[in-house]
């Protein structure tokens, strides 16, 4: 049954078979359009057979150790490292700095920079050791570099002529000097007198300061108002002490040559630090002169005046210069110490004899040198004390007297002292002096003036 079953069905599927083929062929025979045949006759292009086909490959086992690659892992590389220390990481500081104005105190500054208080205790002894807090005035400035949570790292305190003191923190507070190694240069310059030497020298464009030596050193020679007829030329030369474009302290006269009324004035000024002056008139020594003082300002002359303190009018016994505490006070003549120790109002003083007649009183002196004694033997421009504020004083100064057989004269016009120094001086070796200053003024200044006046000489 089943076998027939299976014949009809395949005579059946036959029979079907025949005559689709017999439509085919029947509908073949038909012209067919070249457009639809074309047509008819694109397929899609299939994707291209793979390159690497798995096609099995068999090597001898021989060639197949020798030449398969070595796929052992690889070694792992080892990082290169400096043979140095890591440096830490400074955390990054904050610095806080202002000048010291009028009526302020160091711990007024610290307070601001915002340090407490036993921090500002330890600061102030720090420093206090290395530099007289009691010389602190307006100028000076205070630097806190501070961590940013405030604690303190260092402070640093800077004083005159570029000193600075600095102060460490850290496990151990520590303190140090910073001083500037100066370079010292030289130079010169001229200016022509009109109305004041003050004057010329400021529109010259020259340290105006220079005025107060001049008159210290010619006063009692060259009377300035009655002798300058006007139009005179002054020549300077000078040294200053520099840290890059900066002037540390102040500038020192070495040479000053002046005409008036057909004389030359000149003055040299040593470079030993002694401060003896020596004073020529067309070539020859007039006199010798040592300042009491080098670099300060004449802030009052002999004579009556006003009283700064008492405010009444008396007499003024001597001259005043205003200085620095602890400015170096120098002998002006060679001499005799005759008196150290206290006077009232004068201070600590120092009383040096010359000759039998003439004696010089230095007074409000800070401190008095500790080999200096009564009787001992002195040369003009040797230390003797320091400036100071000591008795009756409104502030750092050098009181100094001149006085002959006990009263009081005019320092700037005795030349009792400077016979005194001119017994002491050496012509020959003034002379050199004169003509080295002049050598170096034609150097520095290059004028036609200074050339004329040196070959005239």
């Amino acid at each position: 049954m089943r076998l027939r079953t299976l014949a009809a069905c395949v005579a059946i599927a036959g029979t079907v078979s025949g005559a689709a083929i017999a439509i085919s062929d029947s509908m073949s025979k038909e012209p067919v359009p070249p457009e639809l045949a074309q047509a008819g006759s694109w397929m899609p292009q299939g994707p291209e057979a793979p390159q690497n086909v798995d096609i099995p490959v068999t090597l001898p086992a021989a060639a197949w150790a020798e030449d398969a690659p070595d796929l052992s892992p690889l070694p792992l590389l080892q990082a290169a490292f400096a043979d140095r220390p890591v440096q830490a990481i400074e955390p990054p500081l904050s610095t806080w700095s202002r000048d010291i104005a009028p009526g302020e105190t160091l711990d007024f500054l610290l307070s601001e920079a915002g340090l407490a208080a036993p921090d500002r205790a330890e600061v102030a002894l720090a420093l206090g050791a290395e530099y007289d807090l009691r010389r602190l005035r307006p100028g000076h400035s205070v630097t806190v570099a501070s961590t940013v949570d405030g604690s303190p790292r260092t402070v640093s305190l800077a004083v005159e002529d570029g000193v600075r003191i600095e102060v460490v923190f850290g496990e151990q507070m520590s303190t140090q000097v910073v001083a500037p190694d100066p370079e010292i240069v030289t130079l010169a310059g001229e200016a022509m007198i009109d109305s004041s030497i003050f004057a010329a020298l400021d529109e010259a464009g020259i340290p105006a300061r220079f005025s107060v030596d001049l008159a210290q050193m010619l006063g009692g020679t060259v009377d300035f108002r009655r002798e300058m007829a006007g139009g005179e030329t002054l020549r300077l030369l000078w040294r200053e002490a520099r840290v890059g474009e900066d002037r540390i302290g102040q500038p020192e006269l070495a040479f000053a040559a002046l005409e008036i009324g057909g004389s030359l004035y000149e003055i040299v000024w040593p470079d030993d630090g002694s401060g003896q002056a020596t004073i020529y008139v067309d070539g020859e020594v007039l006199r010798v002169f040592a300042q009491p003082v080098e670099g300060a300002r004449l802030s009052s002359v002999f004579g009556r005046r006003t009283h700064p303190v008492f405010g009444n009018v008396r007499m003024h016994t001597g001259v005043d210069f205003a200085a620095a505490r602890g400015t170096p006070v120098q002998a002006t003549a060679p001499g005799r110490v005759n008196f150290i120790g206290w006077r009232g109002g004068y201070g600590r003083v120092v009383e040096i004899l010359h000759g039998s007649d003439t004696m010089t009183r230095y007074a409000h002196l800070s401190a008095v040198p500790e080999d200096l004694a009564q009787g001992q033997r002195v040369a003009a421009g040797d230390v003797i004390g320091r400036v100071g504020a000591t008795g009756t004083a409104t502030g750092p100064n050098l009181h100094y007297e001149v006085l002959v057989d006990g009263r009081p004269t005019d320092p700037l016009s005795d030349d009792r002292l400077a016979e005194a120094a001119e017994s002491d001086a050496d012509d020959t070796a003034a002379l050199s002096r004169l003509a080295e200053a002049r050598a170096l003024l034609n150097e520095n200044l290059g004028s036609e003036i200074a050339k004329t006046t040196t070959e005239r000489l």
